[in-house]
């Protein structure tokens, strides 16, 4: 009997399951889940529990919300988690008002801690702040609270910029005997690190150690960043061998753990530690993505390792099956400040045929093609940059450097024609200003006198 109803269970979610919803979709998971149950096959409420987590872990919201709007519809007897599954799915899905109305139409019984913090849960990701504290105050006159609620409170005032409310909450916690969690404490840690009370931090990592609450991965690497950026470089090396202690993790988080290793490290104009987190992410991730080489080349080339960067830039080569532009990017541009025109003219050359350069990679090579006299490129170049930016409303095209070698050149050469080739590109973007056209105007003047 179990074996007969695993199956059906199995072939039911492997029907569903498979179903592509879309807003504008003519098929239904109600209409499915009706021919099934009138093909008199059974439906329980677990196999729609099942359904409905398995769309929500795969951010498929509105697949999951026709799930429980059937199951709402059905004879299925739901739940209060059931409930607040649903207010969290109309929250997404159509909207807070909508969730609100689902809330309010409740009986008493089921309006609990679980539908209560649904809804709170919904205030605070849209961060509407006045309705969510007025249905938190509810909540502690009903007892509802709970380390969830309040981290959904903290988190809130945390991103809504209000440090100070996250302490002062999280000392509420600590009066009502609400234990606090590793997310409360990851939120107080950034709190203070946003007050620049680096004591306090200490404070709390102390706190954490007395209740027991260990470190996670995410905690490290906090806390390892908010000391970096303090300048208490000894301190974050210390926290960042304490982390490669850890056991690795083969998922995305711990990617972006060894890149936050690799980051940090570089910072810090630590090699080693950079070479020691690469080495790292390759036990664990045998085939680096892009990611992880631009993390790597923009380290190398911050620490000024030449030899490891063309190591790591031709491994990278050699192995992509998706071009980055991101990462010849980084060697133009170390190429370009090093004056190492050779290298980053066989960059150049090498981007043939590659597809469409971003806005950086046309950056460098406007810069290339200036350093080597080769004006009429270059203005080719800073033409299809402009038209990008025009269209992508990008500001920061070309840069200043870049500006500055043109101005340069024109301060040297008498080049009507191509200063005002220059000046027609740069009136398309915001670059233009006062500074530039006193500058051209100003060479326009030294080469009228000089012909003089």
């Amino acid at each position: 009997m179990a074996v007969t109803q695993l199956k059906k269970a199995n072939s039911l979610f492997s029907t569903v399951s498979k179903l592509r919803i879309t807003p504008d979709s003519e098929t239904s998971i109600a209409n499915t889940l009706d021919d099934w149950v009138n093909q008199g096959k059974p439906v329980k409420r677990f196999d729609i529990i099942n359904l409905i987590n398995y769309f929500r872990n795969r951010t498929n919201y509105r697949s999951a919300l026709q799930l429980s709007n059937w199951m709402e519809n059905s004879k299925i007897e739901m739940n209060n988690a059931d409930r607040a599954i649903r207010i969290d799915l109309l929250g997404k899905i159509e909207g807070l008002d909508s969730a609100e109305k689902y809330f309010n139409s409740l009986q008493v019984s089921a309006k609990s801690n679980k539908t209560y913090g649904a809804l709170l849960n919904c205030y605070c990701k849209e961060k509407i702040l006045d309705r969510a504290l007025e249905i938190f105050e509810k909540m502690k006159v009903l007892s509802y609270t709970s380390t969830l609620n309040y981290n959904n409170m903290l988190s809130l005032h945390w991103n809504m910029d209000r440090p100070d409310k996250v302490l002062l909450l999280v000392q509420e916690m600590e009066e009502k005997n609400i234990a606090a969690d590793i997310y409360t404490y990851n939120l107080l840690i950034n709190s203070y690190a946003s007050l620049k009370d680096i004591d306090a931090i200490e404070g709390v990592l102390e706190k954490m150690k007395r209740n027991k609450v260990k470190y996670d991965w995410f905690t490290c690497g906090n806390l390892a960043t908010i000391y970096v950026h303090s300048g208490l470089y000894e301190k974050a090396n210390a926290v960042l061998e304490e982390m490669e202690k850890l056991k690795n993790q083969s998922d995305s988080e711990g990617l972006q753990n060894h890149l936050t290793h690799i980051k940090l490290y570089s910072q810090m104009n630590n090699l080693p530690g950079v070479n020691r987190a690469w080495e790292s992410l390759k036990s664990t991730f045998p085939t680096p993505n892009n990611l992880s080489y631009l993390f790597m080349l923009q380290a190398l080339s911050k620490l000024g390792d030449l030899e490891a960067l063309k190591k790591c830039y031709k491994e990278w080569e050699s192995s992509c099956s998706n071009y980055d532009f991101r990462l010849p990017n980084v060697m133009l541009e170390f190429y370009l400040s090093q004056n190492m025109i050779e290298e980053a003219t066989a960059i150049h050359e090498s981007l043939a045929n590659r597809g469409k350069p971003n806005l950086r990679t046309l950056n460098s090579l406007t810069s290339l093609c200036m350093k080597k006299s080769e004006i009429d490129l270059a203005l080719k170049y800073l033409e299809m940059g402009v038209a990008e930016t025009v269209s992508e409303k990008h500001h920061w095209f070309p840069t200043d450097d870049t500006i500055k070698l043109f101005l340069n050149y024109f301060e040297e050469e008498t080049d009507a024609d191509r200063a005002k080739k220059f000046i027609e590109s740069l009136k398309k973007t915001s670059r233009l200003d006062s500074t530039v056209y006193d500058s051209l105007l100003s060479s326009s003047t030294s080469a009228s006198n000089s012909v003089n």
